[in-house]
């Protein structure tokens, strides 16, 4: 699959809270039953699967005990780029009620492998269907779930799912959600809070996953593009091009340099090089949940080091 270059677009000018919201019944219906098509079991069991476990630590917060959630790429070890999915996958896509995927050429696998289940009744939500972002547009950085307003759409999109799928427990779906959506809220006015610090304060990514946060928290991108893009690809980029990088380190530009800690390589290795001995702090991150870490606590963990590393 080819991967995206390291520029964060910004939102569709058409899009606004309206937009939005018919957006989520689109997503929610697109998939709907007919009175003769195949779907999921029926024993009242409500079934939710998510293409990661970031999706599926989002649906067990709002969805609660009673609801069986899976994750179909659960492990640190796993590369959702380079995923290869399985029968098993397929079954539990076949007995959904609910698909949570990213979207965006990130996660293909699932719906494709959804479509072939003969699961005709599930609800398909797709987070970057649901961003507001263009992912036709030139260096779309798939990689939504560091996107807290996303995020947001994605939990309200959830929580009216799981009351279609079992309305005696409206109140309770509801509640959580709201409580989740609170701390995302939260989480972005961290961010907004964060860019008196920042100050535009350079920043080098390897890959571009968490772009989103960085400029939400007001950190100014110096990497080249076709740098990141060649590193996400898994290729070297070209001499010239690392040599850049790494002058944006050893002359003090680059106040941070953020990896993506699931991958790696010999130029990845060389910006790490340059930093240690720069003194630059690098943080690391993923594209999956850390052991034993949920989505928020993932995200404030980000933040926290991210102010850490551009506090004076």
């Amino acid at each position: 699959m080819p991967k995206p270059d390291a520029r964060l677009p910004a939102r569709a000018a058409s899009v606004a809270a309206l937009v939005v919201t018919a957006a989520v019944a689109v997503v929610l219906t697109g998939c709907s039953a007919t009175s003769s098509g195949a779907g999921a079991a029926d024993d009242g069991v409500v079934r939710v699967v998510a293409s990661t476990d970031v999706y599926g630590d989002i649906a067990e917060t709002i969805a609660g005990p009673d609801v069986e959630v899976t994750s179909l790429i659960d492990r640190a070890d796993q590369d959702p780029h380079e995923y290869t999915a399985s029968g098993r996958d397929q079954l539990a896509l076949s007995r959904a009620d609910i698909v949570i995927v990213n979207g965006g050429g990130y996660d293909d696998f699932v719906t494709t492998m959804l479509a072939a289940s003969g699961n005709t009744t599930a609800r398909v939500i797709d987070a970057v269907k649901l961003s507001g972002y263009d992912a036709s547009a030139a260096g779309f950085n798939e990689h939504v779930f560091y996107d807290y307003p996303t995020m947001t759409t994605v939990a309200t999109a959830l929580n009216a799912a799981l009351d279609i799928a079992d309305p005696s427990e409206t109140a309770a779906f509801d509640g959580r959600a709201k409580a989740f959506e609170a701390q995302l809220t939260a989480l972005e006015q961290l961010e907004s809070s964060m860019t008196s610090v920042v100050s535009g304060a350079g920043v080098i990514v390897t890959e571009p996953v968490p772009l989103y946060v960085l400029n939400a928290c007001g950190f100014q991108n110096l990497t080249p593009q076709k740098f990141s893009a060649a590193i996400e690809d898994g290729h070297d980029a070209s001499p010239a091009l690392l040599q850049q990088v790494l002058g944006h380190i050893s002359n003090g530009s680059a106040k941070v340099v953020v990896y993506n800690s699931q991958t790696g390589g010999p130029q990845t290795d060389a910006l790490l090089d340059a930093a240690k001995a720069a003194h630059v702090p690098t943080i690391g991150v993923t594209e999956t949940l850390p052991e034993k870490q949920h989505y928020l606590d993932w995200q404030r963990g980000l933040l926290t080091d991210l102010l850490k590393a551009a506090a004076p």
